[in-house]
């Protein structure tokens, strides 16, 4: 007859410890959340300069949404954010009727409605986390009117650039109060043959919202 063979025994197996993959500060950091603001703005005209432009017989308001994001680190100790803004509203008053480098022939004026849009912009924001901020912010887009800008002989479509100095005023941890004067240029760049332009001085307001972020105190 066969027997089977039977074998009993025990095996020791040392334990390894395991080794995290990140270190203990590495898994216990958090990544910063990045600054964002919402602006509701309103801006008027009171006044023009003659930088870049001619024209000043015409006035323009405006309002629309800017968004502001802290995107670069810091220049002359000021914060670098990117900026962007829509302008679903534009009122440009103008003269009636006009010789083709926008000197008025008319006393009268009429009312030409537009629409702008900013992809390019940088704001400097100084003292940021006080309570009162100083900045100055420069936008370039576009602005399109539904009849011909400044002069009856010019273009429908311009090229903008806004300059703008100010104060941020906290209001709370997610609302700010912004003011400011800005100089607003539009000119279509001879994209036709006569470029009229003009260069506003407005008074501006706005109220800010903290998207994301830390808190502020």
């Amino acid at each position: 007859m066969n027997f089977g063979r039977m074998t009993a025994g025990i095996v020791w197996m040392p334990k390894v410890k395991e080794v995290p993959l990140h270190s203990p500060g590495e898994a216990t950091a958090k990544r910063e959340p990045v600054e964002q603001d919402l602006a509701f703005e309103g801006a008027g005209s009171f006044g023009h300069f003659h930088i870049f432009a001619y024209s000043w017989w015409s006035t323009l308001h405006l309002g629309g949404i800017e968004y502001d994001r802290h995107s670069w680190g810091k220049f002359a100790g000021a914060r670098m954010d990117y900026v962007a803004e829509v302008l679903p509203a534009i009122i440009l008053r103008q003269p009636v009727e006009t010789d083709p480098w926008g000197d008025p022939r008319s006393v009268n004026k009429k009312t030409v409605p537009g629409i702008g849009i900013t992809p390019l912009g940088l704001r400097l924001l100084w003292l940021d986390g006080k309570a009162v901020r100083p900045y100055y912010t420069i936008k370039l887009g576009m602005v399109l009117f539904t009849q011909k800008a400044l002069s009856n002989y010019a273009s429908y479509q311009d090229f903008s650039m806004q300059q703008s100095v100010g104060m941020l005023i906290r209001l709370n941890d997610r609302w700010d109060l912004r003011a400011g004067v800005s100089d607003f240029h539009f000119s279509n760049a001879f994209m036709v043959p006569n470029n009229p332009g003009i260069d506003e001085m407005m008074y501006q307001g706005a109220l800010c919202y903290h998207l994301k972020g830390r808190r502020r105190d």
